[in-house]
């Protein structure tokens, strides 16, 4: 089981890293190999980066860059977006990246979740699930960024891909991407009782405060974007993490 894990979460548009609000709205952030840097000397416990353009232009993942980045990141690395094949998460695994996310491919073919399993561990095999509410205020799928809704129960979809050997799950709330509005910590305590396996949440983080969640679900990792790449009231670009005494009053806190 993994332990509790503050996670940067990486928007790349093919070979430069942008921010959104609601997947919409795209801003310049910089260079992906600078920000790599700055936070290997930040300690952070993972990161996960996430190609927007890959699987919405139908483009294969950008092998070269996340060899690039890989040879250049010092934590564990998750990379999402535009996987198609056993043969790309092959390629991304031998550029070093720990962990691939399956999006849209498992809702085509949920075989590439089970062989990449069995071939490679179910540790590297993360599930990446973008979600929006509906009318009736429960969370639907949608991939293709955000424009495609997938008419699967949520639950239903969610226990089938754990028992298809699915090591971890990555969500995303879209519609509080970039808002700073805090995290759904309802659903997030219906997903850390519901599956057996690691969860990952992203999409709503406004300061370190909202990583206090961290001590009432142990063994989650909480992402987030905005938080780490913009600062203050006029959100200039600036790379941050909480430092290691940061992180010590939010793991000793007392969660609500």
């Amino acid at each position: 089981m993994l332990r509790s894990r503050i996670i940067p979460f990486l928007l790349l548009k093919r070979d430069y890293l942008v921010k959104t609000v609601n997947f919409k709205n795209e801003r310049y952030i910089g260079d992906p190999l600078n920000a790599i840097r700055i936070f290997n000397e930040k300690k952070v416990d993972e990161l996960v980066i996430a190609d927007i353009d890959a699987t919405k232009k139908k483009l294969r993942p950008n092998f070269e860059l996340i060899r690039k980045i890989s040879e250049q990141c010092f934590m564990p690395l998750c990379y999402v977006g535009g996987v198609k094949s056993i043969d790309d998460f092959k390629l991304l695994i031998q550029s070093g990246v720990e962990k691939v996310g399956l999006n849209s491919v498992i809702f085509e073919n949920l075989e590439i979740l089970s062989s990449a399993s069995r071939i490679y561990g179910s540790q590297s095999v993360v599930v990446s699930i973008d979600l929006k509410k509906n009318k009736e205020n429960k969370y639907e799928i949608f991939v293709k960024n955000g424009l495609v809704k997938i008419n699967v129960d949520l639950f239903e979809f969610l226990a089938k891909c754990q028992k298809s050997g699915a090591g971890e799950f990555l969500f995303n709330f879209v519609d509080l991407d970039g808002t700073r509005l805090g995290y759904d910590y309802e659903f997030i305590e219906k997903i850390y009782k519901f599956l057996d396996v690691p969860s990952s949440f992203v999409g709503g983080a406004s300061t370190i405060e909202d990583f206090k969640i961290l001590t009432k679900f142990p063994n989650i990792g909480i992402c987030a974007g905005t938080t780490f790449v913009l600062k203050g009231k006029f959100n200039a670009v600036l790379i941050n993490y909480p430092n290691e005494e940061e992180k010590k009053k939010i793991f000793s806190c007392n969660y609500p």
